[in-house]
């Protein structure tokens, strides 16, 4: 009888520390881009990895022969989305997602992403790296920067943030890549838009990835 007692007694303890420990855990990090720090643009809608483990995540391995090369072949579709006041060229036949004036599409490892933003004025070199590359970096797995720039493109003028993070895992394979983004943050009249591009690292999408931001419009 004192043996099958102490061994209850063990088991409830068990069972406590199991639930202290799922209780315990920090409140996951929000989804990729959707929060910026007070007074950053606003981000492009979220089609990117979870964030849960953004501060604590390992870069994952770049591919040595990277597989999401887009097609220099492929024909573009133009897509407006009328809540958010914005056209743009996506590859053909990659999926579409819209949540009100956000938009993404997808396919297999390569993504774009778009949504209005918050600023009025034109972000700056300054402004980008002080506000949203912190922002990015609290949001993103394995946040690394590679470089802030100021650009003007046919839409408007802003800046240009380039990024790594590791991807979303495979639904099937649960495999993860390493991803590099290029996020645009433009204004035209007094609008936003975000615009983020990504696929593997080393994929050659350099003239995809020209075609859709030129072909940005915002109204």
């Amino acid at each position: 009888m004192l043996h099958r007692t102490a061994t209850l007694s063990v088991s409830a303890l068990l069972g406590v520390a199991v639930l202290a420990t799922g209780c315990g855990g920090s409140s996951p990090a929000p989804a990729p881009g959707t929060s910026p720090a007070a007074g950053s643009s606003a981000p492009a809608a979220a089609a990117g990895p979870s964030a849960g483990s953004a501060g604590t995540e390992k870069p994952v391995a770049v591919e040595s022969n990277p597989p999401g090369d887009i097609s220099d072949n492929i024909q573009y579709v133009a897509y407006t989305n009328p809540a958010g006041r914005y056209t743009i060229k996506h590859p053909e036949g990659w999926v579409q997602q819209e949540q009100g004036a956000s938009a993404s599409f997808n396919d297999k490892l390569n993504g774009l992403t778009v949504a209005p933003g918050t600023a009025t004025t034109v972000p700056t070199v300054q402004t980008a790296t002080s506000t949203d590359v912190p922002a990015l970096q609290r949001s993103q797995p394995a946040f690394q920067l590679g470089a802030v720039s100021a650009v003007t493109v046919p839409a408007g003028n802003g800046v240009r943030i380039v990024y790594r993070r590791n991807s979303a895992p495979d639904p099937v394979t649960g495999r993860k890549y390493r991803d590099e983004v290029q996020r645009y943050e433009l204004v035209h009249n007094g609008r936003e838009v975000v615009v983020e591009l990504f696929g593997p690292v080393g994929s050659d999408n350099v003239d995809p990835y020209r075609i859709m931001i030129q072909s940005l419009q915002i109204s």
